[in-house]
């Protein structure tokens, strides 16, 4: 009797709306999966259409170019003797769902609709998809007519169901089901559904792979079974990037998995299951046993199709794996720049170009890049040869095949130092050191001349002339001279951008590359419309603190020593005048906080979504071994008025690569006003008189004295803070 399948998860790198580019990233995934011995193939979620699509599910062309790349799957040979799911929205009764297609031999099985939609996070499905809330019950779904003149079918079934074959069961959840506290696998395992399959679109955030893995474990772990995970992989149109990591997991053992992160499109994981493994183990689980006795049955669809045979004895079972996670330096490295890959070769340009300062932030993106060019290279060399054709034709060279990745870097990362008065030798020297160790085509300039051409407008029209601070000029003035310059490299950037690729002899044009981290975007620590504005910014979810941590990696993972220097300079932004050639300027002087207060601030108020009043009582107990609830207090406070003011940069903030859980991007992630009342008056008395009451506590305890010198980002300086800026200054 046969009892041992070979099934098989995709992992895709679909993009929204390329109906051609998605069907025949599917069709391969099915080749290679039947090459492979597997008689059952799944894969990610809304893999026909896209995931981001968004407010396209609600044209009806989404719907009429699904179902005909549905079509052409059914009518495909390729697809032939193989039980296939699918993910695409169906509209049923005039709602819309979000829904795996299962079908045989030119025959739709079941359309199981998603029954638990994600709203957290970056999803927003309800906008657009309706839960299917009958369970256990279907309904006849009416098939368009150009389905049924492939299958001979009018309608089929649409709802929560599973498939039986001769010789096991096969039911479904997807995405979000498996993350609820009420998953579907829990009743479906009861009801002896043996083979459980996920099509899912699961993004990166740093440090929560494990997160997916933990799941599809526990949901065989507690009830057995075999779990098929199918996720999506890369950009496909939006900030994030899906996750990868497909795998297979029996009876709470990982047997099978993919990569997190890779270039190539598709990829396809088999696992080889005794299905006597299952049974075994869920007959020894006795009040399971018991439980399932009474459990509710699901409507079963009957196929008459094994996924086993008798020669299966000649089959090896695939035997648990250790999964290996990545640290998140290594998640860094990667992940950023596979997004920056697909949005290079989906975008149509000729490379990047990247205003290249000399300190961390935008020495991390160059990195980053050298980390994309690197990947490109090592794929190539394994054969790769989609990400072949996508380089040459990038660089609209059929016959180039790159050699190292430092050459093709000189191909596609232009870097720019943008010096001014105010610039110092040491970054200059940084700058152009890395550039030689990465292999970027390098040069710097000087803004001056353009910077006093603008300054002068201003003075021919109104007979006043600004001054930094140094020079007897007010707060106004200081911060309106620093933005000049800041904005002045924005208008730079684009300017070389759009004309350096005609100047080296190639056609097209480069994309800008952004350099500001979620830190600084928290804090609103930048310039509106400065050289923060570009067209992507693969850092900007990112915090400093794990930039730094991933330039320490990097200098021993590509060889470049130049990170040394530049990760022990402080971080300035260089935009006011020098003493004696040094630098007085630094970004935490000028923020007033550290950025590992900045990164504290964020989690607090996005991930545990905390107000002033909160947030100033769970860090009066945090900090209490370096400040006074006073300090805290000021430091709460000089947060709140300072993220107040610039949350309308939010707005026109570069689409960034999303990793951290408490970015405050406007687009999606972060749906909060941008405009405040700065002053907090209700909020910020709620902590005074919470400071004062913990004082005169503390006075009928002790004698000793409240206020202590502040260890970091004097609160003296709060009132002066309040009105300075830097590259990225803070109020306009």
């Amino acid at each position: 009797m046969g009892r041992k399948v070979t099934v098989a998860v995709t992992t895709l790198n679909q993009w929204a709306l390329d109906f051609e580019g998605n069907m025949n990233r599917i069709l391969q995934s099915i080749q290679e999966a039947k090459e492979m011995g597997a008689l059952y193939r799944t894969g990610p979620e809304l893999e026909i259409c896209g995931y981001s699509c968004e407010d396209h599910f609600y044209e009806p062309d989404t719907y009429l170019h699904s179902w005909q790349v549905l079509a052409e799957l059914l009518k495909s040979a390729t697809c032939k003797d193989m039980l296939i799911d699918v993910g695409m929205p169906v509209q049923h009764r005039n709602v819309l769902y979000n829904c795996r297609v299962a079908f045989l031999n030119k025959k739709i099985l079941l359309i199981r609709p998603k029954m638990l939609l994600c709203e957290d996070g970056n999803y927003r499905e309800s906008r657009w998809f309706s839960p299917w809330t009958k369970e256990r019950q279907t309904e006849e779904y009416y098939l368009p007519r150009m389905i049924s003149a492939i299958t001979n079918q009018s309608t089929v079934p649409i709802g929560d169901a599973v498939i039986a074959t001769k010789d096991t069961c096969i039911g479904f959840e997807i995405c979000e089901e498996l993350w609820n506290p009420q998953s579907r696998h829990i009743p479906l395992g009861l009801d002896g559904v043996e083979i459980i399959a996920n099509g899912s679109g699961s993004y990166m955030e740093l440090r929560k792979a494990y997160v997916t893995v933990d799941l599809v474990k526990s949901a065989t772990f507690k009830s057995g079974g075999a779990y098929l995970f199918s996720n999506l992989r890369g950009c496909d149109g939006q900030r994030i990037y899906f996750n990868g990591c497909s795998c297979v997991a029996v009876n709470g053992e990982i047997v099978s998995r993919g990569l997190q992160f890779a270039l190539h499109d598709v990829e396809v994981v088999t696992a080889t299951i005794d299905l006597e493994d299952i049974r075994s183990y869920r007959t020894q689980i006795r009040s399971r046993s018991h439980l399932a006795a009474s459990n509710p049955p699901f409507p079963r669809i009957t196929v008459d199709f094994a996924l086993s045979d008798d020669e299966d004895v000649y089959l090896t079972t695939s035997p648990p794996i250790q999964w290996q996670y990545l640290t998140p330096e290594e998640e860094i490295e990667l992940g950023p720049a596979c997004w920056l890959w697909d949005y290079l070769r989906r975008s149509g340009q000729g490379g990047f170009f990247l205003p290249l300062s000399g300190g961390v932030d935008s020495t991390s993106t160059a990195c980053i890049v050298f980390s994309m060019c690197t990947q490109i290279c090592d794929a190539i060399q394994k054969g790769e040869s989609q990400v072949l054709y996508d380089v040459r034709k990038i660089l609209c060279q059929s016959d180039y095949t790159p050699s190292d990745p430092m050459e093709l870097c000189n191909r596609l990362l232009v870097t720019c130092y943008m010096a001014s008065e105010n610039s110092s030798q040491e970054t200059k020297q940084r700058a152009s050191q890395l550039a030689s160790e990465i292999g970027s085509y390098h040069f710097p300039i000087v803004i001056d001349a353009a910077v006093s051409a603008v300054i002068g407008i201003f003075t021919s029209a109104t007979g006043f002339v600004p001054k930094f601070r140094t020079k007897g000029g007010c707060p106004r003035q200081n911060l309106a001279l620093q933005n000049i310059q800041a904005r002045l490299r924005m208008v730079l950037s684009y300017l070389f951008a759009q004309l350096m690729l005609w100047v080296r002899g190639r056609p097209g044009g480069l994309l800008v590359l952004g350099s500001s981290n979620v830190d600084e975007a928290l804090r609103g620590y930048m310039t509106k419309y400065d050289c923060s504005s570009a067209d992507v910014n693969p850092i900007g979810g990112i915090s400093k603190t794990d930039l730094k941590s991933f330039l320490q990696y990097a200098k021993n993972r590509f060889f470049l020593p130049s990170l040394s220097e530049i990760l022990q300079a402080p971080p300035t932004a260089e935009l006011e005048p020098l003493a004696d050639g040094q630098i007085t300027q630094t970004d935490e002087q000028d923020m007033g906080m550290t950025y590992a207060e900045l990164s504290e601030f964020g989690r607090l108020r996005k991930t545990q979504h905390c107000g002033p009043f909160s947030m100033f009582h769970k860090l009066v107990h945090t900090w209490s071994d370096k400040c006074t609830p006073h300090e805290v207090a000021e430091k709460v406070k000089h947060f709140f008025r300072c993220y107040a003011i610039n949350r309308h940069k939010m707005t026109v903030l570069t689409p960034s690569y999303h990793a951290e859980t408490y970015s405050p991007d406007d687009n999606r992630f972060d749906h909060r006003p941008f405009l405040y009342r700065v002053h907090w008056n209700w909020q910020f008395k709620a902590i005074d008189d919470a400071v004062a009451q913990m004082s005169k506590e503390k006075r009928g305890s002790s004698d000793r004295p409240q206020d202590v010198k502040l260890s970091s980002a004097s609160t003296s300086n709060v009132n002066s803070h309040f009105m300075r800026g830097d590259r990225k200054g803070v109020l306009i």
